[in-house]
């Protein structure tokens, strides 16, 4: 096994799974950050992560210049570089990002993809409440869309940070930072519900639990593969045709708040963004949002 492998394919996937990227683009992560490890591991000399410096990462950039590399493909590069030192820490693969303080170059950004409310609100109905496995799924499906938590978050999820009697999700996310995210009517019942009807049900061992929320059918925590599949699976009964992924339930959550009225800093609080900058790539859909009902519906557009 190559030096830096475990961390690396724990990152790809983390990519696929969460993240929702296609096959292509993690092969271009892959591309990037193999390369990148080369440089640490073989020029470097480096063995641990956490032996990572900005000065490390800034000689490599200036190889990648010296080879002659577009300005864009410099990004994409410190784009990936940027993201899997921050899934290191968050995983504890290293204590502190190196990365943290590199600019990255200006260009259009994505906008990420959303589903329109109906879209959620047909998911959400798919699965089958009467059974045990139903009920939970409907249950994930209802928090991812309710809190926009990350699905990292919702695995990660213990029965004492639900707190009902305030109707606040205490969430613990990157970096072991905490917010309070409001918990809906909605998704307060079928949170009780899940919890006091049906968890009980997957229990074989409480020690197995790790006092987790979402448990499989035998009584471990689910895993983000697991996560995957239940909206893969509800997405397609659904009838949905978008490519869809836990990660767009959060960016759904976002707009569809901001679509309402919602104050961009609540939501940046409620997403756990450390940044205004992040959360405002919203307002561009959501100005989207407005310019096609402006165009659908004023006589004179």
């Amino acid at each position: 096994m190559r030096l830096f492998d475990l961390e690396l394919q724990s990152y790809f996937n983390f990519l696929k799974l969460e993240k929702g990227l296609s096959d292509n683009s993690v092969e271009s992560y892959r591309n990037d950050l193999e390369r990148y490890l080369i440089f640490l591991a073989e020029i470097q000399q480096l063995s641990d992560l956490a032996a990572v410096t900005f000065s490390h990462i800034e000689e490599y950039l200036n190889e990648l210049a010296a080879m002659g590399l577009a300005p864009r493909s410099i990004a994409r590069n410190i784009s990936a570089i940027r993201g899997f030192h921050e899934f290191c820490v968050m995983e504890q693969f290293a204590v502190a990002n190196p990365s943290e303080i590199i600019e990255t170059p200006k260009f259009t950004q994505k906008l990420p993809d959303v589903l329109l409310a109906e879209e959620v609100a047909s998911i959400l109905d798919a699965p089958e409440k009467e059974t045990a496995v139903g009920m939970r799924d409907a249950c994930i499906l209802e928090t991812l869309y309710g809190t926009g938590m990350r699905v990292s978050e919702l695995v990660d999820l213990e029965l004492n940070q639900i707190l009902f009697e305030i109707d606040f999700i205490r969430v613990i996310g990157k970096g072991n930072k905490e917010r309070l995210v409001p918990l809906g009517e909605i998704n307060k019942q079928i949170l009780y519900d899940y919890i006091r009807e049906v968890r009980t049900l997957f229990i074989n061992n409480p020690i197995n639990t790790k006092n987790k929320v979402f448990l499989n059918q035998r009584g471990k925590p689910l895993s983000r593969m697991s996560i995957w599949n239940i909206v893969q699976k509800y997405t397609q009964a659904a009838g949905v045709t978008k490519h869809v992924y836990p990660h767009a339930f959060r960016h759904s959550f976002a707009t569809h708040l901001l679509e309402g009225g919602a104050d961009l800093r609540a939501v940046q609080e409620m997403l756990g963004h450390s940044s205004i900058m992040t959360t405002e790539i919203y307002t561009h859909i959501d100005r989207n949002y407005l310019h096609q009902t402006y165009k659908s519906f004023h006589p004179r557009s």
